[in-house]
């Protein structure tokens, strides 16, 4: 079974993903939304917080896990790599790959969580692989909870995603990685604050792609598990992340207590 973990309900849209590529897959999802946000955590808190989440999942029976936050991918990576004996993957060097393919002058912006813009590792893996590219970030901290509070199509979410991109517009990016799970949900907004031209990396597709080619390599894991086990746990249920939950998947499903 693969888990799943974001700091909210941003990480179903690499869920989603993970149910396209790897259909004969159970996953198992833990939204932490009762410490949500992680972007203005401290590295030690968001570090145990992830720690956490991941010794849950394994008690559901996970035996591969996706770190489905930005945040929590630039700073407990390491950390928790080293501490469980199971394949964890993060999502960050995926986009950082797929922004260096699809941008034709390397000129790349990258929006998320304050943690996550101040951790620079993004540019430190968009460099790693092309030491020419020119990298831009910008922190996003309300983008979150407007996610969280399912302000998908107010005015006022236009707005302010119109002020966060204004500096990239500046700095005439081509590509825009949305270097946080739940920005995917603002696609559409997002896209035309910041112009037709750019092209928006999502790095749920690519981390979907990554796990899919690791689990289909000789030897690495286990076998699939039938078809249509999707299970959500969540750390404080609210009738709102039912609502953007359907409205990521498709569909209504059971929403469960995590006890941590």
């Amino acid at each position: 079974m693969i888990g799943v973990f974001d700091s909210g309900i941003g990480g179903l849209t690499v869920v989603r993903a993970l149910l396209e590529r790897l259909p004969g897959h159970a996953i198992t999802y833990l939204g932490d939304t009762a410490r949500t946000p992680y972007g203005s955590k401290s590295a030690d808190t968001i570090i145990r917080y992830s720690i956490n989440n991941i010794e849950f999942l394994i008690r559901k029976g996970a035996r591969l896990i996706v770190i489905a936050c930005n945040t929590a991918s630039s700073y407990a990576f390491e950390a928790v790599r080293n501490r469980f004996k199971i394949p964890i993957f993060e999502v960050i060097g995926p986009g950082a790959h797929l922004a260096v393919q699809y941008s034709r002058r390397l000129r790349i912006g990258v929006i998320g969580t304050r943690a996550t813009v101040a951790s620079g590792v993004y540019e430190g893996h968009v460099r790693r692989i092309n030491p020419g590219a020119k990298v831009f970030a910008v922190s996003c901290p309300l983008l979150v909870p407007l996610v969280e509070e399912g302000w998908i199509s107010k005015p006022e979410t236009a707005m302010i995603v119109r002020k966060y991109m204004h500096p990239l517009k500046t700095k005439q990016i081509d590509t825009l990685i949305l270097g946080c799970t739940h920005y995917p949900v603002l696609r559409g907004v997002i896209q035309r604050k910041i112009g037709a031209r750019v092209v928006l990396v999502d790095s749920a597709q690519a981390i979907a792609e990554r796990v899919g080619d690791f689990l289909k390599a000789p030897g690495s894991n286990p076998a699939p598990i039938p078809q249509g086990q999707l299970t959500i746990f969540v750390t404080d249920i609210a009738e709102q992340f039912r609502k953007t939950a359907h409205l990521i998947l498709g569909q209504p499903l059971p929403i469960h207590q995590a006890d941590l």
